[in-house]
């Protein structure tokens, strides 16, 4: 078994969001990148797969940035390579990077061979829907199955556990090679020490590869993009239950809700 974990940077929501002037896009050169859940959650995937049944965990990614100390860490963490795709991930939409990478994977003959799994996580906070899955596996022809939670290797294909809304969950049968995207892994990410991060940067190697930039996909038009209107502050209302009860009815009325 070989697994391709493909991560995406996305912004970092925890910090601020500024919007370009031109009030369509947001301010790329100021924003901090970092890595989603779900990407986490693929490489540990991808490692739980690697422990039970053998083979190599590859990570693939474009360039984005602070993204070296997330491949480091991965590294440490126990995936086998990394490469780095000399490509600014910032300025292209999913459709285009899911384009990159699968250029990357058929670039070389026999790079995915029939035991190939490519794990990129199942959604992004700019890629709600899920698309760098379903766009990887149309560009390198292969089945995909996306909101996955849990993997077994049975033969030559795939038990995968999909998670539907309502807590609901199927399992399915998919051949090998496939694309599976990663909602979560079976156990929580696992940690990995600082000093072993730093030890592996001492002596690990990320591996960069130039490929063309691919040309913008078709994508809506974004008009306006703006940040909420400031509010009114909350109003705290003292007192015991009954009085608040009362206040809170009398808001109400006043505001014609009741």
């Amino acid at each position: 078994m070989q697994a391709f974990v493909i991560w995406k940077s996305v912004p970092d929501t925890v910090e601020e969001l500024p919007v370009r002037g031109d009030g369509g896009s947001l301010d790329r050169e100021t924003l901090r990148f970092t890595l989603g859940d779900a990407d986490e959650h693929a490489l540990e995937q991808a490692l739980l797969l690697k422990e039970r049944h053998g083979g190599k965990v590859h990570l693939v990614t474009l360039d984005a940035p602070e993204i070296d100390h997330a491949i480091y860490t991965a590294l440490a963490k126990g995936a086998d390579t990394a490469v780095k795709i000399a490509i600014d991930q910032t300025v292209l939409g999913t459709a285009a990077i899911a384009r990159v990478v699968a250029s990357f994977l058929t670039a070389t003959p026999g790079r995915m061979t029939a035991d190939t799994l490519l794990l990129p996580g199942s959604q992004a906070i700019d890629d709600l829907e899920g698309e760098l899955g379903a766009f990887l596996s149309e560009a390198v022809a292969l089945p995909y199955l996306g909101v996955v939670c849990g993997v077994t290797l049975v033969g030559g294909q795939v038990l995968a556990t999909k998670e539907f809304a309502g807590g609901v969950r199927g399992e399915f049968e998919v051949p090998l090679p496939a694309v599976l995207g990663i909602q979560s892994a079976e156990r929580p990410p696992r940690y990995v020490p600082v000093a072993k991060v730093r030890a592996v940067m001492k002596s690990a190697r990320i591996d960069s590869v130039e490929l063309p930039v691919p040309s913008p996909a078709a994508a809506l038009p974004v008009t306006r993009m703006y940040k909420p209107p400031a509010t009114g502050r909350a109003q705290m209302i003292d007192g015991s239950a009954g009085d608040i009860a009362v206040r809170l009815a009398d808001i109400l009325h006043e505001r014609n809700l009741i």
